[in-house]
């Protein structure tokens, strides 16, 4: 059993006398048993990171090395469940866990009801199914081989109630399989292939959805400064994305944040079921008074459980919160591993870490023949709002999706704050077939919109310098219908029952009539030369406005009569400004 030479912070390094001792290996620390894991060694010593708080550990205390690495615990009874960093139950003893607690993540004396799905003498490959368990509220667990075990069943339980331990299933070889399994967090899951969801991942937000969309598999950054409404909008994700599964990382974050999260998730309402959301969420929290080292190893653990849930063949949403915290841990534990820094202090694999952590998104092919997709959303808090910082940079480097919020939008309670401007997605392409499903013209309709903003914009610049009246009726009229834009279809209200989720159908109606109602004002100036004050003054533009809040997406019918009286009111227009005039 080796040593402790020197202790700094939560790296601390061992003696290893001749002992066989890898990278990544868990290690049991002192007296007390804290948990850590291997970082680096030579030919006398380790390093090893430590995921407790290391205060009162002494110099030649013992540590034990298990030659195996931190893995996550797989198995029926995970969504409810509320973890830390290297997942222990929070739910049994709050966010203050004792140093050198050791918990069950699942409850091994729980039984379930298992239904085999393979017989005697049927052949199993690595990541087929063995057999379902029906947890709460009617989800199916789908039981799958170990990614690293094939054979031959040689029997097989009969149908019924079971413990997670208990053998299910012996293969010829003699290796006996039960309900759970184990797997190293830093290693992705295997699968047969990537594909290319042309699927988009629905969140009810219009501006998301519509203008700036993510494919299931696909990946996105949230960034933002303080008070922009980044956790505000993930929550808002999770709650109404059309994921099956959801998991939720407080990576680093204030403790009342987090803990306001931990108590309003369990009471949530899933719109999906009408159940608690929580029955279809794994929460892993690790706020920014736990552990630095937990946090760095929590974004994978909750890679892992999604992962898992990937593998039989469901919808996966993880919203890490935020990868800034998770960033700085790094920096912190190369600091104190005296590692030469980078920019900015981090250390000079953080690119490569950024990208393997947002690689292990995709829509997949997995072993057992399903199709199965995890999306992954990171929350970044660059300090200032500089976005030229480096865990912004890299980030957008590696994802797909850039959702920028936007501190001037915040200020003016204008929310989701997405600038419109600085964000971007690449996934518009891949979406197209399956919006223009539901409508023929969306691509144009979503072009439309892009241009029309990006005309304001440049307006803007002359506006701050001479003021609106200085401009053109036909520019004034580019102005007038970015603002109608911005209020009809950018703000939406996270509180509202009717704003708070958008279908893409009343999206597509929304957006056709800020179209229609365009085409209108530019005909009737076009046509009579009328001023755009006047068209903008008419009752029909209020009624459309109402729209937003007043009309839920089960009565789209409403949109069709706006039209007609849109039309009936301009025309009766034009017929009465040709007569004045």
């Amino acid at each position: 059993m080796a040593g402790i030479i020197s202790i700094s912070g939560p790296i601390v390094k061992v003696g290893i006398e001749g002992e066989s001792v890898r990278i990544q290996d868990v290690a049991y620390v002192g007296e007390a048993g804290l948990i850590g894991e291997v970082i680096e060694r030579d030919i006398q010593s380790a390093m090893v990171q430590v995921y407790e708080e290391t205060e009162g550990l002494k110099l030649g205390e013992k540590v034990l090395f298990t030659g195996e690495m931190l893995s996550a615990l797989l198995g029926p009874g995970l969504l409810g469940s509320i973890y830390d960093g290297i997942q222990r139950p929070l739910k049994l003893v709050g966010t203050q866990m004792q140093k050198g607690l050791k918990l069950d993540p699942l409850d091994r004396e729980k039984q379930w009801y298992f239904i085999p799905s393979v017989k005697e003498g049927e052949e199993l490959k690595a990541g087929e199914l063995m057999g379902i368990v029906m947890g709460e509220s009617k989800f199916e667990y789908r039981i799958m081989m170990p990614p690293d075990k094939m054979g031959t069943v040689s029997s097989v339980v009969k149908e019924g109630e079971y413990c997670l331990d208990d053998t299910l299933i012996e293969l010829d070889d003699g290796a006996k399989l039960s309900m759970v399994q184990r797997w190293p967090v830093r290693i992705s899951r295997p699968f047969k292939e990537r594909v290319l969801s042309g699927k988009p991942m629905i969140t009810g937000q219009r501006i998301i959805d519509f203008l700036f969309p993510i494919s299931e598999g696909g990946s996105a950054s949230i960034p933002g400064g303080f008070g922009t409404g980044k956790t505000i909008l993930q929550q808002t994700l999770a709650k109404w994305s059309d994921a099956d599964i959801i998991v939720y990382i407080g990576c680093g974050e204030r403790g009342n944040e987090m803990t306001e999260v931990l108590q309003e998730f369990p009471e949530l309402e899933d719109p999906k079921t009408g159940k608690r959301l929580i029955e279809r969420t794994v929460l892993i929290a690790n706020t920014s008074d736990m552990p630095v080292s937990a946090r760095e190893a929590s974004i994978y653990m909750g890679l892992t459980i999604a992962e898992y849930f990937r593998d039989m063949g469901y919808t996966v949403a993880l919203m890490a919160d935020s990868t800034s915290r998770w960033a700085e841990a790094m920096r912190e534990l190369s600091g104190r591993m005296n590692e030469l820094p980078a920019e900015e202090g981090f250390p000079s694999y953080l690119a490569s870490r950024i990208a393997s952590v947002y690689e292990r998104a995709g829509a997949v092919a997995t072993l057992g023949g399903n199709s199965g997709a995890l999306t992954m959303i990171g929350a970044i808090s660059p300090p200032g709002g500089d976005f030229s910082e480096p865990v912004t940079r890299y980030t957008q480097r590696f994802t797909s999706v850039f959702w920028a919020l936007d501190k001037e939008l915040a200020n003016a309670r204008f929310y989701p704050s997405i600038n419109h401007l600085l964000s971007h997605s690449a996934y518009a392409q891949n979406v197209k077939p399956w919006w223009e499903a539901i409508s023929p013209g969306w691509g144009e309709l979503r072009l439309w919109l892009i241009e029309l903003l990006q005309r304001d914009e440049k307006l803007q610049r002359i506006v701050k310098l001479l003021g609106s009246e200085a401009l053109p009726e036909d520019q004034k009229l580019t102005l007038f219908m970015a603002d109608l834009v911005k209020e009809f279809f950018l703000q939406q209200n996270a509180f509202d029952e009717v704003d708070m989720y958008t279908s893409p159908e009343k999206q597509i109606q929304m957006a056709e009539a800020l179209r229609a109602l365009h085409q209108w004002w530019e005909h009737c100036f076009e046509q009579k030369g009328m001023p755009v004050t006047l068209l903008k003054e008419q009752e029909i533009v209020q009624e459309l406005l109402f729209a937003r809040l007043g009309v839920p997406n089960s009565q789209l019918e409403w949109f069709a009569k706006w039209h007609k009286r849109m039309e009936e009111q301009y025309e009766t227009l034009l017929l009465t400004f040709g007569e004045v005039s």
